[in-house]
């Protein structure tokens, strides 16, 4: 069994923030965060149909509180399959205006990768801007295909294990019973 130790926390800007895992408690202040960062169609983006009738990884669904325990951001990872590989849907991933600038988001995203690896996943992809990304290790994925109408240039993947995306394509679906 996985020893983890919350709060991960670490000091960024002179704040100390504590990562933990999201819990039922959190769900509608984190879906206010994601509404407060996104556009309100959020929902209807095509990777949310990935979501759809999916438990997220629950291990992998973090949220990042500063030392008064007020939400500075959180992120939320899918399983998913990319032809017969499973891989990890990563987002969305949100920090709050505030707290922007401040490494929150590479906060989460570091341990997003770190979890993922220990809980045994090979491999993450998202949707998102490859020059951002690329610091964490992500490039585009070849022959990876998200549903429409999402552009190429922006599905990107990080192997998490040597290799992992090698002979990795196809479409991506949506993936049950992970937890």
């Amino acid at each position: 069994m996985l020893q983890r130790s919350w709060p991960y926390e670490t000091d960024m800007q002179q704040a100390a923030i504590y990562l933990a895992e999201e819990t039922a408690e959190d769900w509608w202040e984190v879906e206010a965060l994601y509404d407060l960062c996104f556009a309100p169609g959020r929902s209807a983006l095509s990777s949310y149909r990935l979501r759809e009738g999916v438990d997220p990884i629950a291990p992998l669904c973090l949220t990042a509180r500063d030392a008064e325990g007020i939400l500075a951001g959180a992120v939320r990872n899918w399983p998913v399959r990319v032809g017969d590989f499973p891989a990890v849907l990563l987002g969305p991933i949100a920090v709050h205006p505030t707290r922007q600038g401040e490494g929150v988001a590479s906060l989460l995203m570091q341990a997003c990768l770190d979890f993922a690896r220990v809980h045994g996943w090979d491999r993450i992809l998202l949707v998102g801007d490859a020059p951002y990304y690329s610091r964490f290790g992500f490039r585009v994925l070849e022959g990876v295909e998200m549903p429409p109408p999402t552009n190429p240039e922006r599905v990107l993947g990080v192997a998490l294990t040597d290799n992992a995306w090698d002979g990795v394509i196809g479409a991506v679906a949506a993936m049950r019973d992970c937890n």
